[in-house]
């Protein structure tokens, strides 16, 4: 097996703060295993830009046909001069880690590497686990993911504000409702208990007492004629007997 040449050439002075830094930045903004991606992306930039070059002299056709080419691949540019200013950010844009990204199918670029390289990341009907795949422009739209996420939207700290001045809102407008049922209920349990006190008063005062009853019943016994009478009849039945 022919051993393959390296696609591209590391710095030159490997301890340069600047070029570290900004390494760093990239590498966190785009989820890179390493930088030895940020060095092959500036290699291919650097070899696209090279082809600009020869073809400065060269016929119209060519230029739009390389322009065309170009923009198959994702690259937004209109004339040579803006292929001799792209950069190695403009490659990694391309990048299928990225595009997930770009596209709101995950909410990190490591989520995107991971996802990618576990194969739930599809082309058309074509399972792709190169996070470094540089897709088309006709294959943008056909990126999709093969597992449902669930994703959380951040919101904004005047969101996060306004929820909960609402939710305050809301729960104040309960409380007071159910204040207002609770003051219901206890007014109707007072008006039962007062309409229950009237009637045992009223059949308080319809009931006779056991005094008066029996005071009655003398009376009666007292004032009745009907025994007077019978008295009488007994009387003179006596004296008829006698004699």
């Amino acid at each position: 097996m022919i051993r393959q040449k390296k696609k591209y050439s590391s710095p030159q002075r490997p301890f340069d703060k600047v070029r570290i830094d900004e390494e760093n930045i990239l590498r966190e903004k785009y989820g890179l295993k390493n930088k030895k991606e940020i060095w092959k992306a500036d290699a291919s930039i650097g070899r696209i830009r090279n082809l600009a070059k020869q073809l400065i002299t060269a016929s119209e056709e060519d230029k739009n046909a390389f322009i065309e080419r170009m923009k198959a691949r994702g690259f937004e540019v209109e004339n040579i001069a803006e292929v001799l200013a792209l950069d190695k950010e403009d490659w990694l844009k391309r990048r299928l880690q990225t595009i997930l990204l770009t596209k709101g199918l995950t909410t990190t670029p490591k989520q995107a590497r991971q996802l990618i390289a576990h194969k739930h990341v599809s082309i058309g009907n074509q399972i792709v686990n190169v996070p470094s795949y540089m897709v088309t422009l006709d294959e943008e739209n056909l990126v999709k993911l093969n597992i449902v996420l669930k994703v959380n939207q951040k919101t904004s700290k005047e969101e996060e504000i306004k929820k909960e001045i609402l939710d305050k809102e809301q729960t104040d407008e309960e409380f007071a409702e159910e204040s207002k049922e609770d003051d219901k209920v206890s007014e109707e349990n007072s008006e039962e208990a007062s309409e229950s006190e009237e009637v045992v008063d009223n059949e308080d005062a319809d009931s006779p007492n056991e005094e008066n009853v029996e005071q009655s019943s003398e009376d009666i016994k007292e004032e009745s004629p009907v025994d007077d009478v019978e008295d009488n009849k007994t009387k003179e039945k006596n004296e008829e007997v006698k004699e």
